[in-house]
């Protein structure tokens, strides 16, 4: 009898974190990308859309992929990029020229499933200068809590003093504590105030995909890097640690693709999920590897039940002032900087490694645009120029050692 209640109890152990992980992975960033699709231009409706259409295509490719490998695969949006959008900024072109950026990034991915010689283009920059670039556009974010408080301290103290607690006790749940309770202030704001507006029907918006040179150099390409950088290649080693060998042209395929349908609605870009993608692939998904892919179907289904959702919860969550949603999104965000800045200080390439990733890191967290292009591109032009530098000075003849072991005066 109690082994058949175990069996039973493991049977839905999948499901169950399935469900856990999509909502949990939904409460901590879609804030995120709310505020980077409006920061380049998006209207509240459109960036509504672009999320809809984000948590359908990433469902739709989670069940997919599931399915077809037997592998416990889910897929995210990328936040890095969409914390890069929020530093982008608009470009010239407007919302078109960024949709067409978001489109020119999913071909990108795609190409990287067919062509390895892409994806060896991207590995080639040097992991400490793409988690300098990434930690970087993250600090504009993270600061938004702190900032909030200043400002509405009423409704902003309550979150933080939730999430504080949480995260000493039950870390995992943190971030969907504090959204809880913002869902409760956002509801008295509402009740002691005009009441709600907004559609709460599911709507897309389509925008035809424009492109210039700044939305190709300031958002196409920083989204591709972050995305492939920050959320592909380590989803694929998270995946590999629990002994799954993700199909690399498939997955790509199946993101690159989902990503251009997404593009024209709004959606910036699906990807593997990377972090997140631990718990559905551990024992803690379920005993037997090859039970645990039921719980990415769960996780799919979950999201398109969460799309059919999203347009109410952003008319509801439009009655507060943008910094109260605006401070889930940057405590959610706190552990990616925390990585972030870890790796890009803790190369062994000694000073030139360290100088080249500060380097990057300021240029990407000054927000910065020249010639129409954001700071995001630059930080990445000026961490590579640095570290080539003190490559070269390393290679000339004045720098090398004299033969007897001394330095050359």
């Amino acid at each position: 009898m109690e082994l058949r209640q175990e069996l039973r109890e493991q049977r839905g152990q999948p499901v169950v974190t399935g469900i856990a992980i999509a909502f949990i992975g939904y409460t901590s960033t879609f804030g995120v990308v709310l505020v980077g699709l409006r920061a380049t231009g998006a209207s509240p409706a459109e960036a509504t859309s672009g999320l809809v259409a984000l948590c359908a295509f990433l469902g739709l490719g989670s069940l997919w992929l599931s399915r077809r490998t037997r592998m416990p695969i889910t897929l995210a949006w990328s936040t890095p990029g969409a914390a890069v959008l929020a530093s982008a900024g608009q470009v010239a072109g407007g919302w078109p020229a960024a949709v067409g950026g978001f489109a020119v990034a999913s071909v990108l991915v795609a190409l990287t499933g067919l062509w390895p010689r892409l994806g060896s283009l991207v590995s080639a920059i040097p992991a400490t200068i793409a988690q300098a670039m990434l930690a970087g556009v993250l600090v504009e974010l993270c600061l938004v809590p702190v900032k909030a408080l200043a400002s509405h301290p009423w409704q902003v103290a309550p979150i933080l003093l939730t999430w504080l607690i949480v995260v000493v006790t039950a870390p995992r749940w943190a971030i969907l504590a504090a959204f809880g309770v913002t869902v409760i202030v956002v509801g008295v704001l509402a009740a002691t105030g005009d009441g709600l507006h907004g559609p709460w029907l599911p709507q897309l918006v389509w925008t035809t995909p424009g492109l210039t040179w700044a939305a190709l150099i300031g958002i196409a390409l920083p989204l591709y890097v972050v995305t492939m950088a920050a959320q592909n290649v380590p989803g694929v080693a998270i995946m590999s640690s629990f002994g799954y060998q993700v199909p690399w042209r498939a997955a790509m395929g199946v993101t690159g693709l989902g990503s251009l349908l997404a593009a024209p609605l709004g959606g910036h870009a699906v990807n593997l999920a990377a972090i997140s993608a631990a718990l559905p692939a551990s024992p803690e998904s379920h005993p037997d590897p090859a039970r645990r892919w039921k719980a990415s179907q769960a996780f799919g289904i979950t999201y398109l039940g969460i799309a059919a959702g999203t347009t109410a919860l952003t008319s509801f969550l439009a009655v507060a002032p943008v910094e109260v949603v605006g401070t889930v999104a940057g405590l959610g965000l706190l552990g990616t900087l925390t990585y972030s800045l870890t790796a890009a200080l803790s190369g062994t390439g000694g000073p030139a490694e360290s100088t080249a990733a500060t380097v990057t890191f300021l240029v990407a967290a000054s927000g910065t645009t020249l010639a129409g292009v954001s700071s995001a591109f630059w930080a990445l032009v000026a961490g590579l120029a640095v570290r080539l530098a003190f490559r070269a000075r390393a290679a000339s003849p004045e720098s090398a050692p004299a033969q007897d072991g001394s330095a050359k005066p």
